[in-house]
């Protein structure tokens, strides 16, 4: 069964040109131009991954973004001419998973897309060691019992993590899983990410050292 794309965009020949790329693909595509429109097949029928342009006339990309990102965790690719957003658009207040800056080439687009599907199927929904729980279909997560609220990119952080309970996995293994190959990243990224991870631990259980940094290397999940 194809995976299904939601192309939101305001201009139907450009939505066009990349509902044929993306159907040449194998992927079924849906188009709205409308962003309350496309919110609301959002609810009713969730797509395996939105692709969001951020400049819609009424309700533009920013606000449904945010307004998914309260009900879920589908992968979100941002398409945006305007470059001083892009902090926003991947950061936590968002949680877009990527964005794709105009001018583009559908080609690249494709790329993106089938990119970020791969880095959003997280396999092995089996608990996680110490009392870490992580459900990959919902992408919810619990520890010791009690809801963990993460955003999309900590949890698949987390959830790579506990793949591999006890072993280091350095800050380049962690980005491919975190982000596409697309754009430039640095150490800090991880680590920004890491450090919001132990915050919300933290507000559960002070005591917990869930994670262990190594020196010069990257971090592991204590089993």
């Amino acid at each position: 069964m194809s995976q299904t794309i939601l192309l939101v965009e305001d201009e139907p020949k450009l939505a066009a040109l990349l509902g044929d790329y993306l159907k040449a693909a194998g992927f079924t595509c849906d188009w709205y131009a409308d962003g309350e429109q496309a919110l609301a097949a959002l609810r009713a029928t969730p797509p395996d991954l939105l692709l969001l342009d951020l400049m819609l006339p009424g309700l533009d990309g920013l606000e449904i973004c945010r307004a998914v990102r309260t009900f879920s965790a589908l992968p979100i690719i941002m398409v945006t001419a305007r470059v001083d957003e892009i902090d926003r658009l991947l950061g936590l207040e968002l949680g877009a998973d990527d964005y794709i800056c105009k001018p583009f080439s559908p080609r690249e687009v494709v790329a993106r897309v089938k990119a970020v599907l791969r880095r959003s199927s997280v396999p092995d929904g089996r608990p996680a060691p110490s009392g870490l729980q992580l459900d990959t279909e919902t992408y919810q997560a619990s520890f010791n019992g009690r809801p963990l609220e993460l955003t999309p990119v900590e949890f698949r952080l987390l959830a790579t993590l506990a793949q591999h309970p006890g072993k280091v996995l350095s800050r380049d293994q962690l980005l491919n899983h975190l982000h596409t190959d697309y754009r430039i990243l640095t150490d800090r990224t991880v680590d920004s990410h890491v450090r919001n991870v132990r915050r919300k631990l933290h507000r559960l259980d002070p005591d917990c050292e869930l994670i262990r940094s190594i020196y010069g290397v990257g971090y592991c999940l204590e089993t």
